[in-house]
């Protein structure tokens, strides 16, 4: 198996074409988010970079975009959080819903027999009645309460924020908090590149993808919502372990037959950033923090989560 980073399912593998997602809710701000927040400051925020690695994703060029501050969660919304949230309102996830989601290869249970492979990318296993209680599937082990909750649907992440009264952060402010003050940077730690035995600030993957992964992270799969050190402004997990849905549309300003053709491919895709546990730099570089791809509302995955944000009070930033 090899892969493609320029592929639309390279990263996130998206629900065949006709799978229908509920509307997304208005703002019900009922409920309570019981994660930190982190201040994010305003001001002419970097979104994108002149440095761009996988340019048909439309990573080029950097701009400024003036922002107002903000508050963005300290980590990924976690099993514990959505817990909460979904005893509190019986919200039914859209995995629930379809009976089934993604998960990767080697998360399957050895006893889990039905198993489809993704088109395009047969890393990614359709597997019946995986959802965030049980990010591998029924036959496997339940989610831990301080890991991020996976399998959510943009809608299911839109559905969380609603009742909690906040939002999804917007692409540009992603970035800004990723770089946490420092400017125009690769990564949410600096400029160094992290490898496969000595520099190790996020969960990646190390081996050879996708068949071999050794680990030296600590983790294989996802890793506690807190884990390696955070950035300027006290975010955890802004590169790997997990995926963050934005609030924006994927879109593509791109001139050639190629860039087109990728646009059109995922036409209605909402932006995800931060990369995952998969991300390797022998394949793909997406937890760079200008690195940028997009998935259909209504997919979900077992590497795919989000933070919440809120609009800063009056007087904060």
């Amino acid at each position: 198996m090899t892969a493609d980073p320029t592929s639309p399912n390279c990263c996130a593998p998206s629900r065949p074409e006709g799978a229908s997602s509920r509307p997304a809710p208005q703002s019900m701000g009922s409920g309570a988010h019981r994660g930190a927040l982190c201040l994010i400051p305003g001001g002419a925020g970097l979104m994108g970079t002149n440095r761009p690695v996988i340019k048909l994703d439309g990573e080029a060029p950097q701009r400024r975009v003036k922002l107002k501050p903000f508050l963005l969660g300290q980590t990924p919304v976690s099993n514990a959080e959505f817990s909460h949230f979904a005893e509190q309102t019986g919200y039914v996830t859209e995995a629930e819903v379809f009976g089934w989601s993604f998960v990767f290869h080697l998360q399957v249970p050895a006893a889990q027999t039905t198993v489809q492979g993704a088109a395009g990318a047969q890393w990614w296993r359709r597997v019946d009645g995986a959802d965030w209680r049980y990010p591998a599937g029924p036959l496997g082990a339940e989610s831990l309460p301080d890991h991020p909750a996976v399998h959510l649907s943009w809608t299911d992440a839109q559905a969380y924020c609603a009742w909690a009264g906040g939002r999804l952060p917007s692409e540009v402010e992603w970035e800004h908090a990723a770089r946490g003050g420092l400017g125009d940077v690769t990564y949410p730690w600096g400029d160094a590149p992290p490898d496969d035995r000595a520099h190790l600030p996020c969960n990646i993957w190390h081996g050879n993808f996708p068949s071999l992964n050794t680990a030296a992270d600590g983790y294989a799969f996802t890793s506690p919502a807190r884990s390696f050190a955070p950035n300027g402004y006290g975010l955890y997990g802004m590169a790997g372990n997990v995926w963050d849905w934005t609030a924006d549309l994927f879109r593509l300003k791109s001139l050639s037959k190629a860039g087109k053709a990728h646009a059109a491919a995922m036409r209605g895709y909402r932006v995800i950033k931060g990369g995952s546990f998969l991300c390797h730099a022998s394949y793909c570089t997406r937890y760079r923090i200008a690195a940028r791809t997009g998935n259909s509302p209504e997919s979900t995955t077992s590497h795919m989560g989000f933070r919440i944000a809120f609009d800063a009070p009056p007087g904060r930033g």
